[in-house]
């Protein structure tokens, strides 16, 4: 929603996608705002609803991939790597990184065709920069999409588009527990971010600003992926 909002701000029409009906909620509080706006309700690691999206939105000029660990409707577990039932290694890899690949992949020949365009994946420090234990399957998810980037990036760089990554850490959403709340207040910045910072940097890297920033991990963490110790 911080995205769309920035976005918005910035004076772009939306497309805003997700598995549950409160999309449809989600848009009116947008339209209420000003945006135009359109809702769609699917599951994104489902081709054909891949296609249905695309057929909707028409051309696209930023694609922001912003899918993750968990929702309100499926809330992510932590498991241990031997203990994790490979239905569950699928699953993650699906939401985290397979839906990426599928909506660039419908709407990244249009951007080409044009000469234009923005895709910003919302990748993790987990993963890329660190690790935490139960959740090697996210992690693999998300390092993998920084290789699906920086291939990206190299394979566009020539047709005036780009395609970046940020990695939060410790963002205050809905779906943010207890212990990482406890987690957060031992960063350098003692909070965890807001998700108006994470959009803040979105909306940059999508904004013809940012038309020589290709390929990389802009990460939003307040520091803390920096330091060794942590704790009081």
């Amino acid at each position: 929603m911080a995205i769309a909002r920035a976005l918005a701000g910035q004076g772009h029409d939306l497309v805003i996608a997700a598995t549950s009906g409160r999309i449809h909620a989600r848009a009116a509080e947008l339209a209420a705002e000003g945006a135009w706006v359109t809702a769609f309700q699917g599951d994104l690691t489902d081709a054909a609803a891949v296609d249905r999206l695309a057929d909707l939105a028409g051309p696209v000029d930023i694609l922001v991939n912003n899918a993750g660990m968990g929702s309100v409707s499926e809330p992510a577990a932590l498991s241990g790597f031997l203990a994790m039932p490979m239905q569950a290694w699928r699953r993650q890899i699906e939401v985290s990184l397979t839906s990426a690949v599928l909506v660039t992949r419908a709407v990244l020949p249009g951007m080409l065709d044009r000469g234009w365009g923005r895709v910003v994946m919302m990748s993790s420090v987990t993963g890329p920069a660190v690790a935490i234990p139960g959740a090697a399957a996210y992690a693999a998810a998300k390092a993998g999409m920084m290789g699906l980037v920086r291939t990206l990036a190299l394979e566009v760089a020539g047709h005036g588009v780009t395609v970046n990554a940020i990695g939060p850490g410790w963002i205050a959403t809905e779906a943010l527990t207890e212990a990482e709340t406890a987690a957060a207040r031992h960063s350098p910045m003692q909070r965890a971010g807001t998700p108006a910072e994470v959009a803040a940097c979105a909306a940059f890297l999508a904004s013809p600003a940012a038309s020589y920033v290709n390929g990389i991990l802009l990460v939003v963490d307040g520091g803390n992926s920096l330091q060794e110790m942590k704790g009081p």
